[in-house]
This record gives structure tokens, C-alpha cells and sequence, in this order.
């Protein structure tokens, strides 16, 4: 891996401007791998997550760990630095999105599935799954 350090810093930088956590304030102490719910279905676990963001690797878009993320917020709770690595897993999703595609269209959903979804889970979808 060879990034300039522009290129890590302008990464990174963009993580913490889309999340609102301090990236370099985690000191990889493992607390919210240990407990994630989902961690054991993840590629990375969530500390790997923020250890590549620090390291500025843009490879870090191309996990499915960051899709896997339940936003349930325990990582939050047990880090000693105040880091929520659901908003970081937000910001990535969202970079990613915005680079690539959507990986639901809205158009092609039929009538009759969206008048049966509950608006939160639409919406969560949404958020989730495209660009919008």
C-alpha cells in the first residue's frame, strides 16, 4: 500500500467531516469488535474499519463489513474515546454510493410492495441502499 500522505489526510478528513468522530482518537484497544453483534459476519472487524480509515486506504469502501453494520451503537458504548464507528460505517456507505451505484431502484420497486413496507424501513433503505 502506497498512499501520500495528502491523499490519507483528505481521506480521512472526509470521514470525519461526514461522521463528526475524531479518526486518530482510537487507539485500537479492540473494545467494539469484542462487541459488535454482527462482527463474526464481518470481513474486517470494526476496529480494522477505523484502523484503515486512519491509514487513509480507500480499500476500505470495498468491504462488506461496513454494509453490515446495524447502527445498533454498542461500539459506542464500550469505546473509551467516545467513537461511533456506525457513523464512520454511515460515511463510508455514503462515499461509496456516491462513487459507484445504487444497490436499490427506487423506480422499480413495485406499487403494491411499497404500500405494504413500514415508512422506517423504506426510508432506513433508502438511506442505506442509494444515493438519494
Amino acid at each position: 500500500m502506497n498512499i501520500n500522505n495528502e491523499d490519507r489526510i483528505n481521506f480521512m478528513g472526509k470521514i470525519e467531516q461526514l461522521s463528526g468522530q475524531k479518526v486518530l482518537s482510537c487507539y485500537q484497544c479492540g473494545k467494539c469488535s469484542a462487541g459488535c453483534p454482527v462482527a463474526s459476519a464481518m470481513d474486517i472487524l470494526p476496529n480494522q474499519i477505523i484502523r484503515l480509515v486512519q491509514l487513509g486506504d480507500e480499500d476500505v469502501l470495498n468491504c462488506k463489513a461496513i454494509w453490515f453494520c446495524a447502527s445498533c451503537f454498542v461500539c459506542a458504548s464500550r469505546c473509551p474515546k467516545d467513537i461511533d464507528i456506525s457513523k464512520i460505517a454511515e460515511s463510508l456507505r455514503s462515499i461509496k454510493l456516491r462513487k459507484v451505484f445504487d444497490y436499490l431502484s427506487i423506480p422499480k420497486i413495485p406499487s403494491e410492495v411499497l404500500a405494504e413496507i413500514p415508512q422506517q424501513g423504506l426510508i432506513s433503505s433508502f438511506r442505506k441502499f442509494t444515493s438519494y
